[in-house]
């Protein structure tokens, strides 16, 4: 029979447990394990204490310090050997789950616990004060991983193993990938119940690690374990107030600008990391340009598609995870005012990135402001909902009043700076009420951030805006809407603009390329080899940009679409300043909107603007709301002063036509959509008018580009009934008002781009002429053929853009002038229409007409025989309509163009290119009208003789028939010819004094005085007339025989 094994008492039990987890033992004995030290010090007290040579959890304590002060041979570092202490005391807790004696269990389970809580203590004790205990802690990394140089912490093994990701490294234990692991349960306990003086200094290291590990790396780089370990810190309170108060946590005064603020903070170089280009001095590695789109040209489309895929989803979680960081810190009373200052001073450290020229050694990179935009975003969303119910908490005083954001400086929408001023300064009286409510901020408005999240109590009574004090609270929402819009501005849309800049680069470099090229083919050189190699190497530097751009913005549809989300809620708040989506408008514009910056309004219509360019990108976001706003204000300078600003929304419209977005969606808010049936016309038809004076040195140009896109956009209308029928009407109603002006201004367009484009055609000849004589052409200074290849190309886009927007006018004026006539055929009007059309007939069939012959004239968008069928139809249309048969006249008084034999080679050419018999027909009788229209009034003028200057015009010089005093020359004018002046100008001509039509003064005196004049020499004529017939048929035998000498 067996016999039965002694059983062990609880002390036995507890000694070798407590052995197992310190590697100690108290009698010198052959361990087979060499890890185990022999403490002979303690051994020695505890025998002269007339104790058993066992450990218990008396002596733990002792133990540990004996095991820790001393350098004993082969022993574990001092914090390796700790952290073995907690994952031994952990893994004896679990064999003790076994013993069947529930009471030796339970005191078992005491001791490993005290046995853990002991090691992390003595860890956290020896991580703060490193020189205590004799032995070094190894490095976990290289000094490569290190670009700072500093030694790395300890934990940060331990940490990365807990929030993913092993790291290979001695202090035992492996994860999934060979990796260590923290042993379960040490770092929540490590890092949440020691005191903040004891963690401080810990947290404060491990988050110098944490910059220094991600300072130079790129979205292609291993920055995700120091996110997730960043994230992991400050989620506990001890490392969310220790983050807030490092030093470094803002840089120092001496060093606050904004690069400063991404390099040197401890948050800012996690913004840093990006696709997007650096200069050089700051770059990241590995460089994404270089290492996924080198020589893009020769690389599969699926390749291409891949790095798209991985740069998007790495900037992704790049963007969850800051997000959450930030989120951790607002949640936490203590540190909420913390995060909210470190992104004031962000954004009012890079305020200068809003310039065209921006320093890169002091302002934030790109990369940066990007990443900061997709977190505020995501900051953003929770009050973002379809209804946008919380926008009420947005408070416009804001603007005037934050203590955080410098934003009163800034260009507003309609009043200026000394405008602005005196208003905040009737607020300050109390002359002025507010228009949003100012109440106890809901205390729910920062929870509601994050529906089942965890974290500190809500934020409480953080009040209502009070000017007595010297600090200003306003709701997190508030806060949150105005960093975010300002952040957008300096951010994304700015990243935008350089995009742009950028593919407008690669386009200049490639035409610059390819006029070398084609030099160096006829006439090599050393110089332009060099230059073609400079300038291939320049665009494949170009397109590696484009491209990184591309993956982080472009094909990120979740960021475009939450910035749209976002935009849309500050143009539905900002139409809540004046009452909300009706029209027409209140009078005066209300000052709370006047104020607003002008970027809110700009970086939504550039943002559209954008979207509309990316396939998809508009896709379930509702754009009502935009339209609405567009059609509100696209023709009010008097609630949005700058006229670039309104004609951007001409743009947003523009991309929006059914035919250019590709979208059906589109097509209902310009055909079913009730403001856009009711303003759409009559507000672009205004803009087109107001846009001839912007303030800028380039108005002239700009406004051809500006009214290109209102002129497409009103062709798209014209096919549409419901807005063809409101034009028409406009076209009654505004025949002397919004009307003329626009056909005014359209005429005069007309007349300068076609006089302008065939001017340069002739330009261009000339020089095709001296490059295709070879031989007399490479004679010359290679400098001089370059730079005449330049002017060649140069005069191409010219003509080009010049004939297209001709083409435009003059079409718009063709399919319009079919139903509408009445306004073309004012006497203001009539004489100018007739000129232009004269002066189109007079180029396309004329004597000259064979010098503006070109090779490839669809090459430059000049197409003479449809300009020419346009310009008859144009003729026909307005003889059809003129009721009062002054067209004819009006064809016929026309100086400088009108021929008689025009009709006649028009027509034959009409005939040769196969024109409608019936219009042909129509004009050449039109032809036949005007011929007999100018004889008709050689007759007058010839019968009226010699006219006293005072009747006549003093511009014109021709006979007045409606005399008008100006009021403040007092010169006397036609009207007619003062009414056509002040449809481009609004002054008096011969003063500049301020005039409009209802100023004008007639002169009935003059013209009773005239009138008689023209009655008595037409009856003079008619009787000489009359004289010579009786002459002509009464036979007298001698010729001294006259009825009237």
């Amino acid at each position: 029979m067996a016999t039965k094994k002694p059983q062990r008492s609880p002390a036995e039990v507890e000694d070798i447990i407590l052995r197992k987890i310190f590697l100690v033992s108290l009698v010198d004995s052959m361990e087979l394990d060499s890890r185990v030290v022999y403490l002979e010090l303690t051994a020695a007290e505890v025998l002269s204490e007339g104790k058993e040579l066992l450990l218990c959890r008396d002596l733990m304590e002792r133990v540990l310090i004996d095991r820790l002060s001393n350098d004993f041979p082969n022993a574990e570092s001092p914090f390796t050997y700790l952290v073995g202490c907690y994952r031994r005391a952990y893994e004896e807790g679990k064999k003790i789950m076994s013993m069947k004696d529930k009471d030796l269990r339970s005191e078992m389970e005491s001791v490993c616990n005290q046995a853990k809580k002991l090691a992390v203590s003595y860890c956290r004790i020896h991580l703060g004060n490193p020189d205590m205990f004799p032995g070094v802690d190894e490095a976990p990394f290289s000094d490569n991983a290190n670009p700072m140089g500093k030694k790395l912490s300890s934990l940060l093994p331990l940490i990365y193993s807990d929030v993913g990701g092993a790291v290979i490294d001695s202090f035992g234990g492996s994860g999934s990938n060979g990796g260590i692991t923290s042993p379960p349960g040490f770092l929540d306990e490590f890092f949440g119940e020691g005191d903040f003086d004891s963690l401080d200094p810990i947290f404060t290291y491990l988050y110098d690690n944490l910059r220094e590990k991600v300072v130079r790396e790129s979205a292609l780089g291993n920055f995700q374990q120091p996110m997730r370990a960043l994230l992991y810190l400050v989620g506990f309170p001890a490392g969310a107030k220790s983050l807030v108060i490092h030093k470094w946590w803002m840089p120092p005064g001496s060093f606050s600008n904004g690069r400063a603020m991404e390099v040197a903070s401890i948050l800012g170089p996690f913004f840093h990391i990006s696709a997007l280009p650096d200069i050089a001095l700051f770059k990241s590695h590995p460089d994404v340009g270089q290492q996924c789109f080198s020589e893009s040209s020769s690389r599969r489309q699926a390749d291409l598609l891949s790095s798209f895929t991985t740069i998007k989803t790495v900037m992704n979680n790049l963007y969850d995870g800051l997000h959450e960081v930030l989120l951790c810190l607002l949640k936490k009373p203590d540190t909420r005012e913390n995060i909210l200052e470190f992104l004031a001073a962000v954004i009012n450290s890079n305020s200068s990135r809003a310039h065209l020229q921006i320093d890169p050694l002091t302002c934030a990179s790109s990369g940066m402001f990007v990443n900061l935009s997709a977190v505020m975003l995501r900051l953003c969303e929770p009050f973002l909902d379809a209804n946008l119910m919380k926008r009420d908490k947005i408070d416009p005083n804001y603007v005037f009043y934050s203590n955080r954001l410098a934003l009163r400086g800034l260009t507003a929408l309609h009043a200026s700076s000394e405008e602005v001023t005196a208003y905040i300064s009737e607020l300050n009286n109390g002359r002025v009420e507010r228009s949003t409510e100012s109440s106890v901020t809901d205390n729910r408005s920062l929870t509601s951030l994050e529906a089942t999240g965890s974290g500190g109590p809500p934020i409480e009574n953080v009040q209502s805006v009070s000017r007595s004090g010297d600090k200003v609270k306003y709701p997190f929402i508030c806060e949150c809407f105005f960093m975010t819009a300002r952040v957008l501005n300096l951010g994304l849309l700015k990243a935008f603009s350089d995009f742009k800049h950028l593919v407008q680069d690669i386009s200049r470099s490639e035409d610059s390329l390819a006029t070398f090229k084609a030099m160096q083919e006829q006439a090599p050189n050393r110089q332009l080899e060099m230059d073609i190699t400079r300038l291939e190497k320049e665009i494949e530097s170009y397109t590696q940009e484009k491209f990184c751009y591309e993956a982080q913005i472009l094909r990120d549809g979740g960021l475009i679409q939450r910035a749209l989300s976002f935009c849309r809620l500050e143009v539905v708040w900002l139409v809540g300043l004046v009452g909300g989506f009706k029209l027409p408008l209140p009078s005066p514009c209300p000052m709370e909107f006047a104020c607003m910056p002008e970027h809110f309004v700009e970086d939504t219509m550039e943002l559209l603007i954008f979207a509309s360019r990316i396939p998809k990108a508009l896709d379930g976001v509702i754009l009502d709301d935009f339209m609405n706003f567009i059609i509100m204000f696209m023709a009010s300078p008097e609630y949005i002063r700058n006229p670039y600003l309104r004609a951007k929304m001409v743009e947003v419209l523009n991309g929006w036509m059914p035919r250019r977005s590709g979208s059906s969606a589109t097509a209902n808010l310009f055909e079913g959509h009730q403001l856009s049936l009711q303003y759409l016309v009559k507000n672009l038809l205004k803009l087109y008018v107001d846009i001839e004076f912007t303030g800028s040195h380039t108005q002239f140009y700009d406004k051809f580009n500006i009214r290109h896109n209102i002129a497409e956009l009103l062709e798209y209308l014209w096919q549409v009934p419901s807005h063809r029928n409101v034009w028409r009407l406009i076209a009654k109603e505004e025949e002397k008002g919004v009307y003329l002006n626009f056909l005014n201004f359209l005429i005069n367009d007309s007349i300068y781009l076609l006089d302008e484009s065939l001017n340069k055609i002739l330009e261009l000849k000339t020089l095709e002429a001296e490059m295709s004589n070879t031989a007399e052409w490479e004679q010359r200074p290679a400098q001089e053929r370059q730079e005449r290849t330049r002017t060649f190309h140069s005069q191409e886009n010219i003509i080009r853009l010049d004939m297209k927007l001709a083409n435009e006018d003059v079409s718009l004026l063709a399919f319009t002038s079919e139903q509408i006539t009445a306004p073309l055929l004012l006497p203001e009007m009539v004489e100018r229409v007739a000129s232009m059309l004269n002066y189109f007939l007079l180029q396309l069939v004329g004597p000259q007409r064979k010098s503006l012959s070109l090779k490839d004239p669809e090459k430059y968008e000049f197409r003479p025989k449809h300009l020419l069928k346009q310009i008859v139809n144009i003729y026909v249309h307005l003889a059809k309509g003129d009721v009062g048969n002054v067209f004819p006249a009006a064809i016929s008084r026309d100086g400088r163009s009108y021929n008689e034999q025009l009709f006649g080679a028009a027509a034959d050419v009409l005939i040769r290119i196969g024109e409608d018999g019936r219009i042909i027909q129509e004009f050449v009788e039109l032809g036949v009208k005007a011929k007999a229209a100018a004889a008709e009034a050689m007759d007058a003028e010839n019968a009226l003789g010699d006219i006293p200057d005072e009747f006549l015009d003093p511009i014109q010089y021709t006979l007045m028939k409606d005399p008008v005093i100006l009021p403040s020359s007092k010169v006397t004018l036609d009207r007619p010819v003062i009414l056509r002046h002040l449809l481009s100008d609004s002054t008096d001509p011969f003063n500049r004094s301020p005039l409009s039509p209802d100023m004008l003064i007639p002169d009935h005196e003059l013209k009773a005085r005239i009138e008689e004049f023209v009655r008595s020499h037409s009856t003079r004529n008619h009787d000489d007339v009359l004289l010579q017939s009786t002459k002509g048929t009464i036979q007298t035998p001698t010729t001294d025989m006259h009825l009237i000498d």
